[in-house]
């Protein structure tokens, strides 16, 4: 048994070989619906191995198979009864999976899969169209930026173990580009710095050509005041310290985190631009602040503000989509914020671009065209995972877990916000409806790929 499957993306063959090749790959492949986590990435396609966590303290090990190596038609990996680490007993998988590219003229290649396993071709196949849709994408994105007339770069990323990060950082080595990790622990590799964000080393950003900052504590919890003070002393002051030698060491670019908190916890229907008002609130007052240490860097400074990030491996749709599939799912109160979002990989286009537009500077707003009020927003996520959505949080259910002032921000707000500087940039988005990115991230695709195929 096993699965047949192929696709054709608008890149030439040796791009499309050289893009699974890159560190990255793996991560930006990856359902983010599956409970895998990567371990450690493959080397080399031709002998090299990947080590996988799953579920449980299990790893599994794919190891690729030097004798079907064949650049830059194709290459192998496999997984034995020897690949499993930890595994017990019985329940060791048989997978040899086949990646096979061809030519189909000078600007397409057809990328084929082919996957002897027992596991069913249906539970395979959602998967699959996930696959192809992330690759068509990003090498999109990567041909509108060269274009464009962006050139490899050499990118320094803080908070890259974050859920933004670690897709970010996949997306820009995936497309050529040498990422530089910025982290507090010591080095573990070449790709990364050691950054102390009270007082970076002054050689920090040696030979960087742009910085992308975004690390902070998280927003979520309750809202006391060590809470708030761990909000703010993350963001304000590392913020300044970076962008001060961002200026120094000649940086040329410099894309800051924001949040659209910006514009207070609740404007009414009020549509919300890059050049509206502040508003109130403690996130608010932070967000500008914030704000105000990223534009200390004498260069380009884009301040991404950045609306509810859908991903099922982080966030509110992380914690929403198990109760929703429980059928416990529901609207907050009576439903009629407004829910500003974006879906991870659009998020992720916001910040290349950011990196390539020249013509981007100061604030932009990272949410999809068009916002749903929370009632919308949960009638789509429970109709997308095909159950009901009876049960309507009340009001001072937050606010038991946030404290007044946190469910006022975060799970009541309501922010009508719109990406009014991408639109004049006439900016792509890839699910601009709510619908569609959460079947993408969540697997639930309406139609199966036209070109599966299910072997025996």
């Amino acid at each position: 048994m096993g699965i047949e499957c192929s696709s054709t993306v608008a890149a030439p063959l040796t791009e499309v070989f050289d893009w699974f090749a890159r560190p990255g790959a793996f991560t930006r492949l990856s359902p983010p619906w599956q409970p895998l986590s990567l371990i450690r990435e493959s080397a080399s396609l031709a002998d090299g191995q990947a080590v996988l966590a799953l579920p449980g303290g299990l790893r599994w090990v794919a190891r690729h198979d030097p004798n079907a190596y064949d650049p830059p038609h194709r290459f192998a990996d496999e997984i034995g009864v020897d690949g499993l680490a930890s595994m017990p007993a019985g329940v060791a998988v048989r997978w040899r999976h086949t990646h096979e590219f061809e030519a189909v003229d000078d600007t397409h290649t057809r990328v084929l899969d082919r996957v002897e396993t027992p596991v069913p071709a249906g539970l395979l196949r959602p998967t699959f169209d996930y696959r192809y849709q992330q690759l068509a994408d990003d090498l999109a994105a990567h041909r509108i930026a060269a274009e464009h007339g962006f050139p490899r770069s050499t990118i320094a990323v803080t908070g890259a173990g974050g859920v933004v990060g670690t897709a970010l950082t996949a997306f820009l080595s995936t497309g050529g580009h040498t990422v530089i990790r910025l982290v507090r622990h010591a080095p573990r590799n070449p790709g990364e710095r050691r950054w102390d964000p009270a007082a970076p080393a002054p050689d920090l950003l040696a030979n960087v050509d742009a910085v992308i900052h975004l690390a902070g504590a998280s927003i979520a919890g309750r809202f006391t005041e060590r809470h708030k003070r761990d909000i703010a002393d993350s963001r304000i002051a590392p913020t300044r310290a970076l962008a001060e030698l961002a200026t120094r060491a000649g940086v040329s670019t410099f894309v800051s985190a924001s949040a659209i908190g910006y514009y207070g916890y609740d404007r009414g229907d009020e549509s919300l631009t890059e050049d509206s008002a502040r508003g109130d609130g403690f996130l608010a007052d932070v967000v500008a602040d914030w704000e105000e240490a990223a534009e200390t860097a004498r260069c380009r400074v884009v301040r991404v503000r950045t609306g509810i990030v859908q991903s099922p491996a982080g966030g509110t749709l992380r914690l929403l989509r198990p109760l929703f599939t429980l059928g416990l799912g529901g609207r907050i109160g009576n439903g009629r914020q407004w829910l500003s979002w974006i879906g991870i990989d659009d998020l992720i286009d916001v910040y290349h671009r950011a990196l390539w537009d020249d013509s981007l500077s100061g604030a932009v707003n990272a949410v999809a065209p068009e916002p749903v009020r929370n009632s919308e927003y949960t009638r789509v996520l429970a109709g997308v995972l095909h159950r009901p959505a009876i049960l309507p949080v009340p009001g001072f259910g937050p606010a038991l877990l946030l404290g007044g002032q946190g469910a006022r921000e975060l799970a009541a707000a309501s922010q009508r916000v719109v990406p009014a500087r991408l639109h004049a940039a006439g900016h792509r988005f890839r699910t601009p409806e709510l619908e569609a990115a959460l079947r993408h991230l969540l697997g639930r695709t309406a139609d199966a790929t036209e070109s599966a195929q299910v072997g025996t």
